[in-house]
């Protein structure tokens, strides 16, 4: 099968596709035809390590793991003599942040860390589904959102932002959004009451209090946006932010009765692909998908995605 390889931590031009053996399922596993994956902030940590703490879960000197991808979509076309919940044939998808291999034609999966896809899904749509909009319920799960709150989300454009602004929605609060020029419509579309433009104007010179402040690109810092917190406000950011501060922050300010940062470890993906999987099939969430490519531009998905220009997600289709 083809495969997208890397033995050593490199940047995208140094992927290479190769032919390798086809996995074959163990006792508990799935056999899966890979119909589509995305190329994600997640993939693009795990083929840099970069940050460099990524290399004690991933491998020291080197990857664990050389097959690239993280979530994806597809066919069960084998099983292990134990797997009692799918069949051949079943259409299912999944997603782990340290790796599933699925930047190629086949993969082989626990049958515990499978999903069905909704009926009502596409591959390109269920892949889609996955990386960015799991990080987002993170967000929504560490607060206790109410009706009639205000809430600010920097970055909506983007794979999180885009899922974790229609999950805010579920919940009748007054959303205002950043996003460049050329999104203003879309992310008008999916539920934000006021939109700044970042290219023309700073969020941060606002006079409006919110309740939370969800930073979903990770390019402000809870130093600028303390401010516009009310008394009680909550923020959270996607990154660690400069010098790791976020994670020092959320300690410290637990003891706080004030404005606290909360940092966003992320669920179980039995937690989170349920409430996704929910939301697909009532149609509350619909994934954002910028772009497509063949596996065979593999490079260029990686490099357009390391740009920080995409909007939402940027598909890999494999056939």
């Amino acid at each position: 099968m083809k495969a997208a390889i890397r033995r050593q931590y490199v940047l995208p031009n140094q992927i290479k596709i190769e032919q390798i053996e086809k996995p074959v399922p163990k006792a508990n596993e799935v056999q899966v035809k890979v119909h589509a994956t995305t190329v994600n902030r997640t993939d693009c940590a795990n083929l840099t390590a970069q940050p460099f703490i990524m290399r004690f879960v991933l491998g020291l000197l080197k990857p664990k793991e050389i097959i690239l991808g993280t979530d994806f979509a597809g066919e069960v076309v084998g099983i292990g003599e134990n797997v009692k919940t799918f069949r051949l044939g079943d259409r299912v998808f999944g997603f782990k942040d340290m790796g599933t291999a699925s930047q190629a034609e086949y993969l082989t999966i626990a049958e515990k860390d499978l999903f069905p896809i909704p009926e009502n899904i596409t591959y390109q749509q269920a892949a889609a589904s996955l990386e960015g909009a799991h990080y987002a319920y993170a967000f929504i799960r560490k607060v206790n959102m109410q009706a009639g709150q205000n809430v600010l989300i920097n970055g909506a454009t983007g794979g999180i932002g885009s899922a974790l602004l229609q999950f805010v929605k579920q919940y009748d609060v007054k959303i205002t959004a950043t996003c460049n020029t050329k999104n203003i419509a879309l992310i008008k579309s999916l539920g934000a009451d006021k939109i700044y433009d970042y290219t023309q104007e700073d969020f941060t010179t606002d006079e409006e209090k919110y309740d939370f402040i969800f930073d979903a690109v990770g390019k402000s810092t809870f130093g600028k946006c303390k401010a516009l917190l009310t008394k009680k406000g909550i923020y959270i950011s996607s990154e660690l932010g400069p010098y790791a501060q976020n994670i020092f922050y959320a300690l410290t300010s637990k003891l706080s009765r004030n404005k606290k940062v909360i940092f966003p470890i992320p669920y179980d993906t039995k937690e989170s692909i349920p409430y996704i999987i929910k939301l697909l099939k009532t149609e509350k969430f619909v994934p954002v998908i910028d772009r497509v490519y063949p596996l065979a531009e593999i490079v260029k998905a990686y490099e357009y995605v390391r740009s920080g220009k995409k909007t939402g997600n940027v598909i890999m289709e494999i056939v």
